[in-house]
């Protein structure tokens, strides 16, 4: 059944008029007229009663109409509810992103959204790598933000990586430290120095960077967080490598130097969403802001 048909037979039932209908409509009283032979074929059965000065409910119209009148609303109501998907004014945005970006990249570009679609309901995840990309696999998540220092092969055909921003690596050391107004450093001058890292075994860390640079780095301090190793280090206890992402959220006593390019590990960070779907309006929306902010944090 056309619901075209039931919008025209509800304004009928309401003007009692096919010619009232049409003017009311925009289509012709014969138009009309064909709108609802058709419909009534289609029931099989007289839905009005036509009299010599308009139209008046059958029984069989008067028990339609309210039927009608409900289907036409809730269609309505679908239309409203989809338009607000559209331009979100409503929905959903689900993220998922690694630790370092949750402290500097993701909260930007999340009070952007907020500000410019405040009717999108949001909610945010942290993990690795692996478990966002299970999440965005299971559909609990709508976008990823992941990171690696190398190409984010092996993960088949289920995802679409988009590159967001290089994250060059940068060596924190204490504000006193005598190589702390360098532009730069090469690794090399740093061989010396007690470090702190996620681990002791350097080649699982950052630090293996180090140990391409031709030495095994001393490390004194073995903690996970980015913030205790910033505090470690304004505490001067040592030297850490640390994403750019990660350094915006440093401490004073901390002097940020950058690396040789020759020293200096690249991570890079992706957007990702699954393969093959449509990407939500509140996605493509977000990563327009991700995007400024990455920019702005890269100037």
């Amino acid at each position: 059944m056309d619901m075209a048909w039931l919008d025209v037979f509800r304004t009928v039932a309401h003007l009692g008029s096919f010619t009232a209908a049409g003017e009311r409509l925009g289509f012709t009283q014969s138009a009309i007229s064909r709108q609802i032979a058709t419909l009534e074929g289609e029931l099989g059965t007289a839905l009005f009663d036509r009299l010599a000065r308009g139209v008046r409910l059958t029984e069989h119209g008067r028990a339609l109409l309210p039927h009608a009148e409900a289907m036409l609303e809730r269609l309505d109501t679908t239309r409203r509810e989809l338009t607000a998907l559209t331009e979100l004014t409503a929905g959903r945005l689900r993220v998922g992103a690694f630790d370092s970006a949750n402290a500097a990249l993701v909260p930007g570009a999340l009070a952007a959204f907020r500000a410019a679609h405040p009717g999108v309901a949001i909610s945010l995840t942290e993990g690795l790598t692996a478990h966002l990309l299970d999440l965005l696999a299971d559909g609990a998540i709508d976008l990823a933000l992941v990171a690696s220092y190398t190409r984010p092969d092996g993960h088949g055909e289920q995802f679409d990586f988009r590159p967001l921003m290089a994250d060059p690596v940068l060596v924190a050391l204490p504000r006193g430290h005598r190589l702390a107004r360098r532009r730069r450093l090469r690794l090399a001058e740093l061989a010396d120095e007690p470090w702190i890292a996620a681990s002791r075994h350097a080649e699982s860390t950052l630090l293996a960077a180090c140990v391409r640079s031709g030495f095994q780095p001393r490390i004194e301090y073995a903690v996970a967080a980015w913030s205790a190793k910033l505090g470690l280090v304004a505490a001067g206890l040592g030297a850490t490598l640390i994403p750019s992402l990660a350094a915006r959220v440093s401490r004073p006593g901390v002097a940020l130097v950058p690396l040789h390019p020759d020293d200096t590990p690249v991570r890079r960070v992706h957007t990702v969403t699954l393969r093959g779907r449509r990407v939500p309006a509140a996605v493509e929306a977000f990563e327009a802001f991700l995007k400024e902010v990455a920019d702005g944090g890269s100037r």
